[in-house]
């Protein structure tokens, strides 16, 4: 079955390339030209993936984002004119998946909605469940508990702390974790991992990652 992608963004002619090359691709393409439109859209056609563009009427697209965050992990990725290092990080505190600036190519946007995507697919990791201290991680189902409790991560802030888990005693650059999370072809911030590690101790409420000032981060191994 077909992929389906919610498109929501203001501009027409913008909707009309968008969808122009997602469906020459095989996805079915749902368009939503502001907002609240975009929210009864991702409500009623529960798609696969968001492109969400964040100069929006009515409601702008962070706090979209936040909203469809609180409800479904599906993958957001931010399509924006706003390309400063605040608003990237903005994005990225808002639990968005990736972030792509304007102007952009529409091959290079094809190919972040194929990674993030496969990053996505249940599959698509080992099957090994990880178990640290109170944490199960499991690779096949993307959950994660903290003893009985299920905590949600968005797909990187996942792919981020089950690469800590596994290389546990070991320190893992900014650099290791853009190149292993975000790919080899990402150029932007490095104070986006920071972002991601911070989201995830908030959202575990136990803080087992360790910043090495100057290195990167690490988790102890368990003894």
């Amino acid at each position: 079955m077909a992929k389906m992608i919610l498109v929501i963004e203001d501009e027409t002619s913008i909707q009309n390339i968008i969808r122009a090359f997602l469906e020459d691709a095989g996805y079915t393409v749902v368009l939503a030209s502001d907002g609240l439109e975009g929210i009864r859209q991702f409500r009623a056609r529960k798609p696969d993936l968001v492109l969400l563009d964040l100069m929006l009427p009515k409601i702008d697209g962070f706090a979209v984002c936040e909203i469809l965050r609180g409800e479904s992990r599906v993958p957001i990725i931010m399509l924006t004119a706003l390309d400063d290092d605040a608003s990237q990080l903005k994005g990225f505190d808002a639990l968005a998946d990736d972030y792509i600036t304007k102007p952009f190519s529409m091959p290079v946007v094809m190919k972040h909605i194929e990674a993030v995507l496969r990053r996505a697919e249940p599959g698509a990791a080992p099957s090994n469940v990880i178990r640290y201290r109170e944490i199960t991680l499991d690779p096949d189902s993307m959950t994660v508990l903290v003893g009985r409790e299920s905590v949600f991560l968005t797909v990187r802030e996942f792919e981020i702390l089950k690469l800590l888990l596994e290389n546990q005693g070991r320190v893992l650059s900014r650099e290791r974790l853009l190149d292993s999370v975000w790919g080899y072809g990402y150029i932007g911030n490095e104070k986006i991992v920071n972002t991601h590690i911070k989201n995830i101790r908030k959202k575990l409420g136990v803080d087992y990652i360790e910043t090495i000032r100057g290195a990167g981060y690490k988790i102890e191994k368990e003894t």
